[in-house]
């Protein structure tokens, strides 16, 4: 990871290095607010709350599963569509699956639920001539 730093017109410094960290920025409505409660006793997952947004952090990966989410709800269906519909934003990549939806940190971790084919590594580099 290369460390980008910089700084904006008014001396504030940011910090534009990869994170490998994802997360979702949702409404606080009654689902939203019970999504962060679940996922907030999960391990490694950070639930910070505003007054009318919620962001969910994570690490390198985090798994929203619908069955979980309807259950926690007492509702018979919560589904990946009405995931985003809570969801106003997300950073890292997206992978929205029929029961639950993924996220990655680097998107290579998410190339297979993607269906996309990472480039071959070379062993050596090839020196011209």
């Amino acid at each position: 990871m290369s460390e980008e730093k910089t700084q904006d017109g008014k001396g504030q410094e940011f910090d534009r290095s990869a994170s490998d960290k994802c997360g979702v920025t949702m409404s606080a409505s009654v689902e939203g607010n019970a999504i962060a409660e679940l996922m907030g006793e999960k391990e490694g997952i950070e639930v910070t709350k505003y007054p009318a947004m919620i962001r969910i952090d994570g690490g390198k990966m985090m798994e929203f599963d619908m069955a979980e989410i309807a259950e926690h709800l007492g509702e018979e269906e919560f589904t990946t569509a009405d995931f985003e519909v809570e969801t106003s934003t997300h950073y890292g990549r997206m992978a929205r699956l029929d029961d639950r939806v993924l996220l990655f940190a680097n998107p290579e971790d998410a190339a297979e639920y993607l269906g996309f084919d990472l480039p071959e590594e070379e062993d050596e580099p090839q020196l011209p001539g």
